[in-house]
């Protein structure tokens, strides 16, 4: 079924007009982000828990990331235009997750173009995105209605490294997945030394690693390593000057994951039993451990079922 609407869409009801408090921050010269709240997306935060930058180039304005709603993404416009009258020319996407991408709907509106890597494709059109959708027009209503829609990207990147221009301002996409998701794409500012990771890392809380390829992950992190970044802008809590110490962060725990769910695996013991047995303690102390952290390791325990030898 296609799914994907490239049309613009109706305005933001006026009982949908964001009210979440929008700090724009400063990341480096004409570099800024967006920060959304550690938490689950509900109808209380209106799905403003991700983030998204800008950055303000020569003749424009690029964005990286689109938020959880067109609510959301008009609030965004706002912000951007009381720092620049310069036009939001492109918006390029880290991921095909809705609390990153149910705002394009606004940016396609403007006249943007819109670049993600090419793998998404296939989960954009899938049944999986469209149930997602119909599912977040009830539990996260009014901020996901039926005036929201899946937004297809202008341009797809399938090269593994592509460095984009916009404006005389370099933006190195680095294609990171399968990790988080299959298209993973870090946006690398050379002239800033700043990375936009999206979600292959999160800061200050629990990762959601889902059905990730976790060894991949750990693999393209191992990559991002060896940047010489400066700053970094996760997909999800705040901005860090200390990006190796963060990046080293998530890679520990996907190791510490895979580690101890690779051990219950290998000895056949039932999850409920490895899971009770797994001293947690390194990170039980960070935000959304609870919501997230059973899941990651029973998708992890089957994962590791799956690369036994």
């Amino acid at each position: 079924m296609q799914l994907a609407q490239s049309g613009a869409a109706p305005a933001t009801p006026a009982a949908t007009v964001a009210t979440m408090p929008m700090e724009v921050k400063s990341v480096a010269p004409n570099v800024y982000y967006v920060q959304g709240v550690s938490a689950l997306g509900s109808p209380s935060n209106q799905n403003f828990i991700s983030n998204a930058g800008f950055v303000v180039t020569d003749d424009s304005v690029v964005v990286i990331d689109a938020l959880g709603s067109p609510a959301l993404a008009e609030e965004l416009v706002k912000k951007i235009k009381a720092i620049t009258p310069k036009p939001i020319s492109t918006v390029i996407l880290t991921h095909y997750h809705a609390d990153h991408i149910y705002g394009l709907q606004v940016f396609k509106a403007l006249g943007a173009k819109i670049i993600a890597n090419g793998l998404a494709k296939e989960y954009i059109n899938s049944d999986t995105a469209r149930l997602r959708l119909e599912a977040s027009r009830t539990e996260l209503a009014p901020w996901i209605n039926a005036s929201t829609r899946m937004v297809t990207a202008d341009e797809w990147v399938d090269k593994d490294a592509q460095t984009l221009k916009v404006g005389g301002t370099e933006f190195v996409l680095q294609h990171m997945g399968p990790a988080h998701t299959p298209e993973d794409t870090a946006v690398f500012l050379p002239q800033s030394s700043v990375l936009f990771i999206g979600d292959v890392v999160f800061r200050n809380r629990i990762p959601y690693v889902g059905q990730a390829d976790s060894r991949h992950w750990i693999t393209a992190l191992d990559a991002l390593l060896k940047l010489p970044v400066k700053a970094m802008v996760p997909g999800h809590g705040p901005a860090s000057d200390e990006p190796r110490k963060d990046m080293q962060l998530t890679r520990d725990y996907l190791e510490f994951l895979r580690a101890s769910m690779a051990k219950a695996a290998e000895n056949l013991d039932p999850f409920d039993d490895a899971y009770k047995a797994t001293d947690w303690s390194r990170f039980e102390g960070y935000p959304l451990f609870k919501e997230a952290n059973r899941m990651n390791a029973y998708n992890t325990y089957l994962l590791m079922e799956q690369e036994k030898p």
